[in-house]
């Protein structure tokens, strides 16, 4: 079962990055719609997405369906990470009290869920 919620974990992480990939390509200016939407950055983070959905769907062979969702509740913790690193996003004492939530109810779910 851990190598499946490792899978689990790794779509996470890949899906978090994806959703930094599609908010630099939001900054971006383009000279039509679809010269928006049809953007590498964009495509790519689609793929990525696709991927991070197939690691989900694999992790879920073998994780039960109770511990999924808290896997899944990391995805909050790497997006505010990835954020601060590669947006310069600032993390608010109102975003790290929910972050410490976040990672209180995973630490809480995760004792519960066997």
């Amino acid at each position: 079962m851990i190598k499946f919620a490792l899978i689990m974990l790794t779509g996470t992480f890949i899906a978090s990055v994806s959703q930094i990939v599609l908010k630099k390509a939001a900054e971006k200016e383009y000279p039509s719609k679809i010269a928006e939407y049809l953007n590498p950055m964009v495509m790519g983070a689609y793929v990525f997405f696709f991927g991070a959905s197939l690691c989900s769907m694999l992790g879920y062979r073998a994780v039960p369906l109770s511990i999924g969702p808290i896997l899944e509740a990391t995805g909050y913790i790497w997006v505010a990470i990835l954020g601060k690193i590669f947006l310069g996003e600032k993390i608010s004492k109102k975003k790290g009290l929910g972050l410490v939530v976040i990672i209180a109810g995973i630490i809480i779910a995760s004792l519960g869920a066997r």
